[in-house]
């Protein structure tokens, strides 16, 4: 497939995502100020697709590169789309609205282009990010995922998003929402975990299936957090099958990884606050 570093992919709403994404996740430890300059980096080198979240609490940063970039013109907004997500203490129906509201407010944009449901989990509803007992554990809720749905529906209609997904979800869960009576708009994607390692094969299926389309975080590898991840896995790009097809086309191992990902027609984020990086990561395209 012929691919440029603004090759789109046509959601089923009619709008279109592009192909690679700059995501801009990182650990606490990470000062903020780091993603507003991977974001400004990256709008300069030519990516279109900035992906972020409540939850990463770097919005304000994010969109004040965003507008730096927008204000001297090396991108209008209209080029830029920008994905944020509705966290989960405020899955709750009248909560929805608010959530979208403060990342709009944070980010200093009229709109987003994309909003999903972070997690198909949700947490008490309240300030705390995440709330926990006196144990330390955390408190969950139990809103009907449709009725968080429903709430997503209404941003959309008026005017905040232009369209509206799911973050981390399985096909079951998806399911709920396709099938729920009074479905106004299907989720246009799901974000999900998806790289060599973890390939999503039966999901990508099944988004496929229904015109979904499948979006790829971790494309080079999982964060290995030590609280979670094993640390004696393998490591995604020292693999020596994806270092080898690499040395013979000329190519990065992580330009590999990502290619095989994108002719699959999965949308991928690559993440890094390395300038040389994010560069090489765009010319996967070429």
């Amino acid at each position: 497939m012929a691919l440029t570093k603004h090759s789109r992919i046509t959601l089923n709403d009619g709008h279109k995502i592009p192909v690679v994404g700059l995501g801009t996740y990182a650990p606490d430890e990470v000062p903020k100020s780091q993603a507003e300059e991977a974001v400004k980096v990256a709008l300069e080198v030519g990516y279109q697709h900035i992906d972020s979240a409540f939850i990463y609490g770097n919005e304000v940063e994010v969109g004040r590169a965003i507008n730096a970039k927008i204000t001297d013109g090396t991108v209008k907004r209209e080029d830029v789309f920008y994905t944020s997500k509705l966290w989960s203490t405020y899955h709750t129906p009248e909560l929805v609205h608010s959530c979208l509201v403060k990342s709009l407010k944070n980010l200093q944009l009229d709109y987003v282009d994309l909003y999903l449901i972070h997690i198909p989990i949700e947490f008490k509803p309240g300030e705390d990010l995440p709330p926990t007992d006196e144990s330390g554990k955390e408190i969950y809720h139990n809103t009907d995922i449709r009725d968080t749905w429903k709430a997503m529906e209404d941003c959309k209609e008026a005017g905040l998003v232009k369209s509206i997904g799911v973050s981390n979800f399985n096909h079951k869960q998806l399911e709920l929402i396709l099938n729920m009576p009074g479905l106004r708009y299907k989720p246009v994607c799901n974000q999900v975990e998806c790289h060599l390692f973890l390939n999503q094969s039966k999901l990508l299926e099944f988004c496929k299936s229904h015109d979904i389309i499948l979006e790829a975080y971790g494309v080079l590898g999982s964060t290995r957090d030590v609280n979670w991840y094993d640390q004696t896995a393998p490591i995604l790009l020292e693999d020596p099958v994806l270092n080898a097809i690499a040395k013979k086309r000329g190519r990065t191992p992580a330009q590999v990884a990502m290619r095989h990902m994108l002719q699959k027609g999965i949308v991928v984020l690559a993440k890094s606050f390395k300038a040389e990086r994010i560069k090489q990561n765009l010319e996967v395209m070429g």
